[in-house]
C-alpha cells in the first residue's frame, strides 16, 4: 500500500497514471558515447544524476525525456533500451511478476526520488517499473520527445493478460484501457495509444522464433535526416522497407530503436 503523506509530498504519481509507461532508459557501457550519439541523432541535451555518476537525463527543450544508466557490465545485462511502467508500489509488482511466472533482474532499488526495479515476463521480455515521483509528467514527457512502446511477442493474447495482472491494468487505480484491434492489443491512456502488444495474425500459431522484447519507437520531424546522422555517428540501419515512415536502427553499442515520422496534425 502506498501511505497517504507519501502521496501528499508528492513522492508518487496520481492514480492517472499506475499501469502506463512513464519512462525509458538505455542500459549502456559507456555513457560519453551514448551522450554523443543520441545528441546527434535526437538532438538531446544531458545533464547528470546528482546520485551517481553512472546516470544521465536526457532533455528535448529542457524537458526530461529519457535516460541512461552504464551498468550494462556490472549489471551483466544487455545493452538496450527498456520502457518503464509507472506503478504504486515496486514491492508489489515484483510479487505479482514472481506469481505468474516472471523473473526478476534488478531491484527494487532506490534511485531517489523514487524506487525502480527491472523485470523480464514468462517470455523472457524485459521492462521496468517505477515507483515515485515522476522525473517529467506525462503528458510534458510525451510532447518533448512523443514516445510509444511496442511487445513483440509469442502470444499477443497471454501477455496481455500478464502484464494486465502484473500492472493492475483492470484496477479502478488503474488509467489505462486495453482493446483488442486486429492482430494487436492496444493499451491507451487518456486515450492516446502508448503501448501495443503484437504477435502477428490472430489465427495464425505463436511463432517460436519470435525472442521477445519491447521496442521503443520515437516520432521525429524528420525521418532522413534521423537515419543520416545515426549513420555518421556510428550507428546502423537495421530495418528500412521502401517507403516505410519509420526504421529500426542501432547505436554504435548495439541498442535497438525505432524511428517514426511524426504525423503533423
Amino acid at each position: 500500500m502506498v501511505k497517504n503523506e507519501a502521496r501528499d509530498r508528492g513522492e508518487v504519481p496520481g492514480h492517472s497514471v499506475f499501469g502506463a509507461p512513464c519512462w525509458v532508459s538505455l542500459t549502456a557501457r559507456d555513457v560519453e558515447a551514448a551522450e554523443n550519439f543520441y545528441r546527434a541523432v535526437f538532438g538531446w541535451e544531458w545533464r547528470p544524476n546528482s546520485h551517481d555518476d553512472r546516470f544521465r537525463v536526457a532533455l528535448a527543450d529542457g524537458v526530461p525525456v529519457a535516460g541512461i544508466a552504464a551498468v550494462a557490465s556490472m549489471w551483466q545485462m544487455a545493452v538496450t533500451w527498456t520502457p518503464y511502467f509507472a506503478v504504486a508500489s515496486a514491492d508489489d509488482v515484483v510479487a505479482r511478476s514472481r506469481e505468474r511466472g516472471g523473473t526478476t533482474a534488478v531491484g527494487p532499488i532506490a534511485f531517489p526520488p523514487g524506487r525502480a526495479a527491472v523485470l523480464a515476463d514468462r517470455d523472457g521480455a524485459v521492462f521496468g517499473v517505477w515507483e515515485g515521483r515522476l522525473v517529467a509528467s506525462v503528458e510534458q514527457w510525451r510532447e518533448a520527445a512523443p514516445t510509444f512502446i511496442r511487445l513483440h511477442t509469442r502470444d499477443a493474447f497471454d501477455a496481455a493478460i500478464f502484464y494486465g495482472e502484473v500492472l493492475d491494468w483492470a484496477s479502478p487505480s488503474s488509467c489505462c484501457e486495453v482493446q483488442y484491434e486486429a492482430d494487436e492489443v492496444v493499451l491507451r491512456n487518456r486515450g492516446t495509444v502508448v503501448a501495443r502488444i503484437h504477435s502477428g495474425a490472430v489465427e495464425a500459431a505463436p511463432d517460436p522464433a519470435i525472442r521477445p522484447h519491447w521496442q521503443v519507437h520515437f516520432a521525429v520531424t524528420d525521418l532522413d535526416a534521423c537515419i543520416r546522422a545515426a549513420t555518421a555517428h556510428g550507428g546502423e540501419v537495421l530495418l528500412r522497407e521502401e517507403g516505410a515512415q519509420e526504421a529500426l536502427l542501432g547505436d554504435p553499442d548495439g541498442a535497438r530503436f525505432t524511428v517514426t515520422s511524426k504525423r503533423e496534425p
